[in-house]
């Protein structure tokens, strides 16, 4: 049985793939997720979630990223450090049973296995910003067991908006 873990990495070789190349998302998925993950139907079914997920908020994402990287010009990232970022807020933005430390973690990990030697602290540092400002902003909604670190996500998101500018 495969992971969520693998169904990321299946999710991120197939962002980096259309990041590259274009082309149709289905292409993506029958080429580089399902093969990967065959068999694992539910592993599948989250890599593709995922994957398409990512592709529906790639705007949005972006402007979330582009405002916590001041002096940065998105085209200069690292591009497997960008598409690891445009996946995880959409993941934030997207399930909602998944809390925003699993999120940052793998993300961050992933970053580590795949990136730069800079590229785990670099996202780590994006993302743990942008969530501050989904939670300020209300558009981070999350349900279920496991959201224990919401609590300080909102502690350091009040600080933030009532702390000097």
């Amino acid at each position: 049985m495969s992971t969520r873990r693998e169904a990321r990495v299946c999710a991120v070789q197939a962002l980096y793939a259309h990041d590259l190349a274009g082309g149709r998302p289905h292409h993506h998925v029958k080429t580089v997720i399902e093969p990967e993950l065959d068999g694992d139907e539910d592993t599948q079914e989250f890599a593709s979630r995922l994957f398409m997920e990512t592709l529906l908020h790639q705007e949005e994402a972006d402007e979330a990223i582009a405002r916590r990287s001041e002096n940065w010009d998105l085209d200069r990232f690292a591009r497997l450090d960008h598409v690891l970022l445009r996946m995880a807020v959409a993941e934030l933005l997207a399930f909602e049973d998944i809390p925003p430390k699993v999120t940052l973690d793998e993300a961050v990990e992933l970053a580590k296995a795949f990136g730069t030697d800079r590229s785990g602290s670099f996202v780590n540092g994006v993302l743990d910003a942008v969530v501050i400002d989904l939670e300020r902003e209300g558009r981070l909604h999350k349900t279920g067991r496991g959201l224990v670190g919401i609590e300080s996500i909102r502690e350091r998101a009040a600080a933030s908006s009532n702390g000097p500018a």
